[in-house]
């Protein structure tokens, strides 16, 4: 019974001992005169336990002893059958085909694993400056530009600007300066620090403009730039304002060869973040918070900034945008190796404080100051009842004389109800707040550049930066809650070259701000009822919409 438990152990091991050593066959056969050394390392010492086993009533012979003494891999070859083929081991079929002699290490050499290469940073390239050096030389010249001298004017070849720039201010019709224009450029031409109060509408976007591309045209780089390094920056606090910046600056600023880009809240964080990555910077127009994202981020570096431009300052401190203003301050050069200008329709004495801080020795230009509303622009109050509002509306827009008209209301909600009003009654109107995603305030805002929408109804989000040309009615429908704003509101209209008409609705809700605003005009405002003509009923009533049934209560249990 031993014996043949013993004699079944031992098939079992020298079947394992073939599962496990495929290619010796294959080894013996291909490399007959590797070495005992060579081979012994490549076969495992359990394939030869087999033919180690000694088994009672069998002596052990010379051939059985010789076995014992042979090669592992030579043993493992004759317990093989030759019918059985080697698999599997890809170290060995590998290096089948390789000459092997005694004197070689043939052992399996580990395979080594490969590194992951972590991708480098990415690096912004550098470009050089000839984008903003270089200006289009398409052969125009000032003589073309021909505009005769007036007493008391001040045209803008006396300034010596850029031919790029009369090139465009040709094309724009501009031929002679406006008060703040001719105020202003003077000391920003000469590098000096500004701060510029004048009416809204008057030129102020254009006199900060002229003065950072002239800049940039006199003294260009030389050196290789790196991008989201932009040589001039301009803050200001609404996404419209910027927008409208914007269009401003590729206006004047077309033939100079210069890169402007807009980064504001509302719209996509990659694609303007690409678009900073892309190539050099010149001139970058940007909303506080968008813009302190991206210098945290490292996609913009301010550190390069020569001309730091402030709009709006006394917005952006009623809407507390200052202290980002103030961190974005601090990440630029001192304020001894910048120019900073700051304009606004009003400088409070808080304002002033700040541009203190900003700018040593600004030269302070105010135009006008005891008149602040513009004298283009015809201003009408009616006085009448929150029920009578929207019927003196209705019949205002339906006269001849009116083209576009932005409507202005204190809430969100009442500008949407409003806009859906009058689209009830025959109207194309469109409402314009915060609460409207940024894409589709810029296709409302195209639609009233172009002309194919003539009416807005819209918060103080459009009361800055909206300019639009041929704006012919302002029309108030809540009186502000600010004395500052109804200036702002009714600068849209009657802008530079143009009259306009603002009208306003006094109602027993909101009257009581009429004395603010007239202290702050210097004069006082004149109250009027409607006449007859626009308070008679609306000839297209509003659809009658069908109440909803009550819903079924069931009954109290006493």
């Amino acid at each position: 019974m031993v014996t043949r438990l013993l004699k079944k152990v031992g098939e079992r091991l020298r079947r394992a001992g073939r599962r496990r050593q495929p290619n010796a066959r294959a080894q013996s056969k291909e490399t007959p005169t590797t070495s005992t050394t060579a081979a012994t390392r490549k076969t495992p010492a359990r394939a030869t336990l087999p033919e180690q086993i000694w088994r009672p009533g069998e002596g052990r012979s010379d051939e059985n002893r010789a076995g014992t003494n042979r090669p592992a891999g030579d043993r493992a070859d004759q317990s093989r059958s030759p019918t059985d083929k080697p698999t599997g081991d890809r170290s060995s079929q590998s290096r089948s085909g390789a000459d092997t002699t005694a004197g070689e290490d043939t052992r399996p050499k580990k395979r080594r694993r490969r590194r992951r290469r972590r991708p480098k940073p990415r690096e912004q390239a550098p470009a050089d400056s000839a984008p903003q050096a270089a200006p289009h030389d398409d052969g125009w010249s000032v003589q073309q530009f021909v505009v005769a001298r007036k007493e008391g004017e001040t045209r803008f070849h006396d300034l010596e600007l850029p031919d790029p720039l009369m090139h465009a201010i040709a094309d724009l019709d501009f031929k002679y300066c406006t008060p703040i224009q001719a105020a202003a450029l003077p000391p920003c031409l000469a590098a000096k620090n500004v701060a510029g109060r004048a009416q809204t509408g008057t030129g102020k976007t254009a006199a900060f403009l002229i003065c950072a591309f002239t800049h940039m045209l006199r003294n260009p780089l030389r050196d290789k730039r790196l991008n989201g390094r932009p040589r001039a920056l301009v803050i200001a606090p609404t996404r419209e304002l910027v927008i409208q910046i914007t269009r401003d600056a590729e206006a004047i600023g077309k033939y100079g060869a210069f890169r402007t880009l807009a980064v504001y809240g509302g719209m996509d964080y990659a694609k303007q973040e690409q678009d900073l990555r892309a190539r050099p910077l010149d001139l970058l127009v940007a909303t506080p918070g968008r813009l302190l994202d991206f210098e945290r981020r490292r996609v913009v570096s301010l550190r390069h900034v020569e001309v730091l431009v402030i709009d709006e300052a006394d917005r952006m401190l009623d809407m507390g945008f200052i202290p980002d203003v103030r961190r974005i301050v601090h990440a630029m050069p001192s304020r001894t190796q910048r120019q900073t200008l700051l304009f606004s329709a009003t400088l409070t004495p808080e304002v002033m404080k700040l541009a203190a801080q900003w700018m040593p020795d600004p030269v302070v230009i105010e135009i006008e100051p005891e008149k602040v509303a513009v004298e283009t622009v015809q201003q009408i109050v009616y006085i009448v009842t929150v029920r009578e509002k929207l019927r003196l509306l209705c019949n205002i827009l339906r006269q001849d004389a009116v083209g576009r008209v932005l409507i202005f209301t204190n809430r969100r909600e009442r500008a949407r109800r409003l806009a859906a009003s009058l689209g009830e009654r025959g109207f194309e109107c469109a409402a314009l707040s915060g609460a409207v995603d940024q894409k589709k305030r810029l296709r409302i805002l195209d639609a009233f550049h172009q002309g194919t929408l003539k009416v807005i109804a819209a918060t103080d989000v459009a009361a800055r930066g909206l300019h639009v040309e041929d704006i012919t009615h302002v029309i108030n429908f809540d009186f502000p809650t600010q004395a500052v704003d109804y200036v702002h509101r009714i600068g849209r209209t009657g802008r530079i070259g143009t009259t306009g008409t603002a009208i306003s609705f006094a109602c027993e809700e909101e009257s009581f701000v009429i004395p603010e605003i007239e202290e702050l005009l210097g004069e006082p405002l004149r109250c009027t009822y409607p006449d007859p003509e626009l308070l008679v009923r609306d000839p297209h009533p509003r659809p009658h919409r069908r109440r909803s049934r009550p819903r079924h209560r069931p009954p109290r249990r006493d």
